[in-house]
């Protein structure tokens, strides 16, 4: 463990959740009538909120998150995404489009670069994330997944330090880094980076396998897991 690493007393710790819920603003109930897409983890990652609140509670940080589905704008894209908007929305005006971004996009990810810029410490964000255990034709192996910049050193020792203490306490699970997908692909993360030097941000995204959720005992017991490996690494030694 280094001293870059773990020295987060020094550090101010955020939590967000992007995709915490699938509800439809009222005004947009119309584009989504019926569709089962809202109930599926295109929707939403589900589960994800119920850890970053758990997390937050327990390291006492600012947490930042939203309810409403990524299916009308997704929190987790740059605003020149492809994906910025699903088939659900794309097909919206440009006004439509814009009162969206104006009302639920922008609001979101001011808060989180506000908080950021007003702290006068370095700042660790873990930003938490669900994943479906198949995707396509595509099983993926892995309980929990650690997403991280390899370029930025102070992220790749946070996540082999906090892999190696996750793996300690649970050792039946797989714990793999940047799977099941990139650390530096598209997202709010990757946002941030852009905006802030290593020395500042150090940007985490911990996202766990959905099939754990539907198992009331073992999904409470893996919330611990990972709360409490969270919390050591945050210690201070």
């Amino acid at each position: 463990m280094t001293d870059n690493a773990l020295k987060a007393s020094a550090r101010k710790i955020i939590i967000s959740c992007e995709h915490g819920g699938n509800q439809v603003p009222s005004e947009y109930h119309h584009l989504f009538k019926g569709k089962q897409a809202l109930n599926s983890h295109r929707g939403w990652d589900a589960g994800a909120l119920i850890l970053a609140k758990e997390l937050a509670r327990k390291l006492d940080a600012p947490l930042f998150f939203s309810e409403t589905t990524r299916l009308l704008v997704d929190l987790n894209r740059s605003p020149h995404h492809h994906n910025l908007f699903s088939e659900f929305t794309s097909n919206c005006d440009e006004e439509t489009r814009n009162t969206i971004l104006r009302d639920n996009y922008f609001p979101y990810r001011n808060h989180v670069e506000k908080e950021i810029t007003k702290t006068i410490n370095p700042v660790i964000h873990f930003s938490i994330h669900s994943f479906t255990p198949r995707l396509g034709s595509e099983t993926r192996h892995a309980d929990i997944g650690l997403l991280y910049d390899p370029a930025r050193k102070g992220e790749r020792d946070l996540c082999i330090t906090l892999q190696s203490i996750l793996q300690v306490q649970t050792q039946n699970l797989i714990i793999r880094r940047n799977y099941p997908y990139r650390g530096n692909a598209d997202g709010l993360t990757t946002y941030l980076r852009k905006k802030y030097p290593g020395s500042k941000y150090t940007g985490i995204e911990i996202e766990i396998n959905q099939k754990h959720i539907n198992h009331a005992d073992h999904w409470k017991n893996l919330r611990k897991y990972v709360i409490d490996s969270v919390t050591r690494l945050t210690d201070s030694k």
